[in-house]
């Protein structure tokens, strides 16, 4: 009797009977199944199959290694007269452009006349203004970039002008 009354004081949480060791096998049976099944899910969703099971769409992700970049000059340098009421009247931009292909070089070349007549009458239309703050020449880069970009889509260029350097930019 006494070693009943000191386990009764010292709740030790040990349980009599079979009732509760069928609940724990129970939970642990159930936690062990939902974790294969987690287990097997992710290994399906994210990777389980091998190299050569791949999709052709997984296959095509793959990096592709990239030409170096070639540089070509639209020399001479852009001179134009700015509209007036600016502080600035007239505006000299060097441009250089950046693709990676030599076909789009040799296009680019070829087709001088057209590009450099887009490009005065762009560089024709800005504001001095807007020009004086570096938003304002980012915003021009960007112009010109999409400009070139019309020009070899609209005449079936091989590729795209991938960025757009000034490399001189002079304001009077």
């Amino acid at each position: 009797m006494a070693k009943k009354k000191l386990d009764d004081d010292l709740d030790l949480g040990i349980e009599k009977g079979a009732g509760s060791k069928k609940k724990l096998i129970i939970v642990v049976a159930a936690v062990v199944v939902l974790l294969l099944v987690a287990g097997g899910a992710g290994w399906f969703l994210f990777g389980g199959s091998s190299e050569g099971d791949q999709p052709q769409e997984a296959a095509a992700e793959e990096p592709v290694e990239e030409s170096p970049p070639i540089y070509h000059s639209l020399a001479p340098v852009f001179v134009v007269n700015l509209p007036p009421g600016g502080r600035a009247k007239m505006l000299q931009v060097g441009v250089d452009v950046m693709a990676r292909k030599p076909e789009l070089i040799e296009f680019l070349k070829h087709n001088d006349p057209m590009i450099r007549n887009n490009l005065l009458s762009l560089f024709g239309t800005q504001e001095g203004d807007a020009l004086r703050s570096r938003e304002g020449k980012e915003q021009l880069q960007k112009a010109v970039l999409e400009a070139l970009n019309g020009i070899v889509e609209k005449q079936a260029g091989p590729g795209r002008v991938e960025a757009v350097y000034f490399t001189s930019f002079v304001m009077q």
